[in-house]
């Protein structure tokens, strides 16, 4: 772990205004559903558990939806409890049902290199040291040597077709035109099986994951409950969604993903910046450790003054510092005041500047392309006479330096040898890249 991280992990702390942790996880908003709250409450406020949560590697990188889960990890390790990071070596092979189709199985080498990086992620975001120290686990350790007839005649006996045919994924999919495979439908008892496996391996009487993963989470559970005839307890995080309701997500096209390779610094600072007022004070509970005072002062604030936004710039700070680190998330500031005419884009490294430009409308170009065509090829204006009207009244910059000639060349003017940034107006940007 570099030093940068090791640093922000022992900065953060749960909120000593609270009587007890399940307080603080209730007001953050960070339990939807769960198993009997009572009795979670006071395990919580006793001696250690062990607790875990999985994440499997059906993708190269984890997402917004799998940082709430890192970060409520984070805050039951910081109130002394154990956490197990499982990375799904096994059930990434097959992946959990999706709603409406079966998924595409990816090949053994691809899930085995995918399994590395989520540890390396999940890593990020919890402590290895101390008498709690996390520890990393994969479920294919002890699914690989079980054989089928092992599988049926240890795990399957306890489960009911009944029971499973209910749990909502695998009814969307039975009234669905694709209907479910029998590898998709045994999802929910390789599940079950791991949360089995890590109690009678570590003691491990706590599962936490998404609401919409109960089904899966509660398969573990009663499977304990009939194979052990132990109690333990699953935590169901609500989904965060769009301001049109859908979550984000893979499987929805259009996730936030934690691997800067794939949303950078810049584009994930602009995603927590565009948050909307009514979103603002939740995404501040759940992603980030500023205290209840705090984000009630910055709540007053975002009411009495919400066109200062107050509470995005402190979201975007704050959270895209947690993922991506606080030197990153100063240059994407840099980059974007630069964009916008309130910075030195020169000064701008060109990693910077081309994820910021990745996050722009773009065209191709070359040296002698024309400023007022590449106007038009961004979107910027409709037609070369608007370019030109725009470029006369003043209102189009290359390179935050005004353009006064409508047959100007792009190539006069460039960032790197290979980038340029056109903006008409105080707001309207666009990407160029030279060839």
């Amino acid at each position: 772990m570099s030093a940068a991280a090791s640093e922000a992990l022992s900065s953060q702390s749960n909120d000593a205004t609270f009587p007890d942790l399940w307080s603080e996880l209730e007001w953050r908003g960070l339990v939807h559903v769960s198993t009997n709250p009572d009795e979670l409450k006071a395990l919580l406020a006793g001696e250690p558990i062990t607790y875990y949560c999985g994440f499997d590697p059906t993708a190269p990188s984890l997402h917004l939806g799998n940082l709430v889960q890192l970060l409520l990890m984070r805050r039951l390790q910081l109130a002394g409890h154990k956490p197990l990071g499982l990375v799904g070596g096994s059930t990434g092979l097959i992946g959990d049902p999706r709603p409406t189709a079966e998924r595409t199985l990816n090949t053994r080498e691809t899930v085995a290199e995918w399994v590395g990086y989520l540890e390396a992620q999940v890593s990020r975001f919890l402590s290895f040291e101390g008498d709690n120290a996390a520890r990393l686990v994969n479920n294919l350790d002890w699914t690989a040597p079980m054989s089928a007839i092992d599988f049926l005649r240890d795990i399957g006996k306890y489960y009911r077709v009944g029971t499973m045919l209910k749990k909502d994924a695998v009814s969307a999919r039975l009234n669905s035109d694709e209907g479910i495979s029998y590898t998709e439908f045994s999802y929910q008892i390789l599940q079950g099986l791991d949360f089995r496996q890590l109690y009678l391996d570590y003691g491990c009487v706590l599962q936490t994951g998404g609401s919409d993963q109960w089904g899966n989470l509660t398969s573990g559970v009663d499977l304990v409950k009939r194979a052990e005839g132990a109690a333990v307890h699953a935590i169901g995080t609500p989904l965060i969604t769009n301001s049109d309701g859908r979550k984000f997500g893979k499987s929805e096209g259009n996730a936030i993903w934690l691997d800067s390779e794939l949303t950078s610094p810049y584009a994930m600072y602009q995603f927590w910046l565009n948050t909307d007022d009514a979103d603002v004070v939740d995404r501040l509970k759940v992603f980030t450790f500023l205290d209840r005072h705090e984000i009630e002062r910055i709540e007053a604030a975002v009411a009495a003054e919400p066109f200062k936004r107050e509470g995005q710039r402190i979201l975007a700070l704050t959270a895209t510092s947690l993922v991506h680190g606080e030197d990153a998330t100063l240059a994407a500031i840099a980059a974007a005041d630069a964009l916008f005419g309130q910075g030195d884009l020169r000064a701008l490294d060109a990693a910077t500047l081309e994820s910021a430009i990745e996050a722009l409308p773009t065209a191709n170009a070359s040296r002698d392309s024309g400023v007022s065509q590449l106007l038009v090829d961004t979107g910027l204006v409709s037609s070369l006479g608007e370019a030109r009207r725009a470029i006369a009244q003043g209102g189009v910059y290359l390179n935050n330096a005004k353009v006064v000639d409508d047959g100007m060349l792009v190539g006069t003017n460039i960032l790197h040898d290979r980038f340029a940034v056109l903006r008409r107006g105080k707001k309207t940007l666009a990407g160029i890249r030279l060839s």
